[in-house]
């Protein structure tokens, strides 16, 4: 891999996985249509890393308000923004979200093998493209009068670390299953998918550790050079930060009806370019 494709896969990474649009997929297909080869799910992971560190340096100011709320301290202060003011009013959040990332990490840890080497093909792509996006579509129509998070329980926020298990699989979008899962429980358009970048966090940090390790040790992907890795994650997080402020500013007064009817393009998009290029059903893109 080279730094040039290395950089443009981390625009691709970061521009789709806070978009309720599906990363894995647009990584998957930016490769088959430029022809270049997989470098496997640890080059994926690193990606996700560089997010993850743009997820850390927008949300720093809420985790600790987060934090000092489930350990009984006000987080906010006199004179702030009041951005994060709704989440006193679930002061256990914390530990709502520390249970709600279990079903995504056993998910994982059981049947990352499988998705691997049977679930990264154009038809589940696709399918998973439409699928979700007939459920967004339906649960957006709740996105304008739900609550903030401020009104979030122990129950909801576990269905909607559920819904982010499903996320593993290609196509679906882990921004764009919890952010549906989120609205119908009740939030707004713009809690839900706060809900979703706070959830992603833990996971995506845990995913990385597990591949970081296992690539070390030789037991994970094929390894990809050093500069390429560090082009990612560098260019993933940058523009991954900006992506994040950009979808946030306009939930707050739009629909996400644009989002749902670009899924079904895309997804058919790859079943029209299946079928020119004759591909088998299962086959890999």
């Amino acid at each position: 891999m080279t730094i040039l494709q290395a950089a443009v896969l981390a625009v691709v990474q970061a521009a789709t996985e806070f978009l309720p649009v599906s990363s894995s997929a647009h990584l998957v297909l930016a490769r088959w249509l430029f022809g270049w080869q997989d470098p496997g799910l640890a080059f994926d992971v690193a990606l996700h890393f560089g997010t993850l560190l743009a997820l850390a340096a927008y949300f720093a100011r809420t985790w600790v308000r987060i934090i000092a709320n489930g350990f009984g301290r006000r987080g906010g202060h006199a004179g702030d923004s009041g951005t994060d003011r709704d989440l006193d009013g679930s002061p256990h959040i914390l530990w709502y979200l520390a249970l709600s990332t279990v079903p995504a990490a056993v998910a994982g840890l059981l049947v990352q093998d499988i998705i691997e080497t049977h679930l990264r093909s154009p038809l589940v792509i696709a399918s998973m493209l439409v699928a979700v996006g007939l459920v967004l579509l339906r649960a957006d129509r709740q996105g304008a009068r739900g609550g903030d998070l401020g009104s979030l329980s122990l129950m909801r926020c576990v269905l909607v670390g559920c819904a982010q298990a499903v996320a593993l699989v290609p196509g679906t979008s882990r921004s764009g299953v919890t952010i549906a899962a989120g609205l119908l429980l009740g939030l707004r358009r713009d809690a839900a998918a706060r809900l979703s970048f706070l959830l992603a966090m833990p996971v995506v940090l845990g995913a990385s550790l597990k591949t970081g390790i296992e690539t070390l040790v030789g037991a994970g992907p094929r390894s990809v050079e050093a500069w390429p890795l560090t082009v990612g994650i560098a260019v993933s997080a940058i523009v991954g930060y900006f992506v994040i402020a950009a979808f946030l500013r306009y939930l707050r007064a739009s629909s996400l009806a644009p989002f749902v009817y670009y899924r079904f393009g895309v997804g058919a998009l790859v079943l029209a370019l299946l079928a020119a290029k004759g591909s088998p059903a299962g086959g890999s893109l």
